[in-house]
């Protein structure tokens, strides 16, 4: 059902639904423009949240279908901020963060897991790994950038 719903958002403009719903065009509310990766293996989740935070944020977004991809993008472009996938073939969530951290260029870079996983055991596991914030799928793409500002204190 998700996946349906984001897929036929990304297939039907959700940019401009986006900006009506959030009442902005190009460049959105925010005046900083703030820099985010976003790391996700599904193609319709990284389109959805990448127009999201451009649209109604007016953040400049770079984004990564991979972990491997990531670790690369996040060194080259450093980001003021990460939102990773927990689940994703080959490298996961969890294991991405533990590289990020190894690496000097991007061990200070606050990372956010998006999951849809929402039972308490592994909530605690993965704010025991020292992420900034675990956000949950499925967001609501007009308070995305909110909640993002809020958790990093960009408002």
């Amino acid at each position: 059902m998700q996946r349906l719903k984001l897929a036929e958002m990304a297939q039907s403009g959700s940019r401009t639904i986006i900006q009506k719903a959030a009442g902005t065009g190009r460049g959105g509310r925010n005046t900083v423009a703030h820099r985010i990766l976003i790391i996700d293996d599904e193609d319709d989740i990284r389109e959805v949240a990448a127009l999201s935070l451009e649209t109604v944020a007016g953040w400049e977004v770079v984004t990564a279908s991979s972990g491997a991809q990531g670790l690369a993008k996040a060194a080259e472009y450093q980001p003021e901020a990460i939102l990773l996938d927990v689940m994703m073939p080959g490298m996961d969530g969890p294991t991405t963060f533990r590289e990020l951290r190894k690496n000097p260029a991007t061990a200070r870079i606050p990372v956010l897991l998006l999951t849809a996983k929402v039972q308490s055991s592994d909530q605690r596991r993965f704010a025991d790994l020292g992420v900034a914030a675990v956000l949950f799928k499925p967001f609501d793409p007009l308070t995305l950038a909110t909640q993002i500002a809020g958790v990093l204190g960009w408002e």
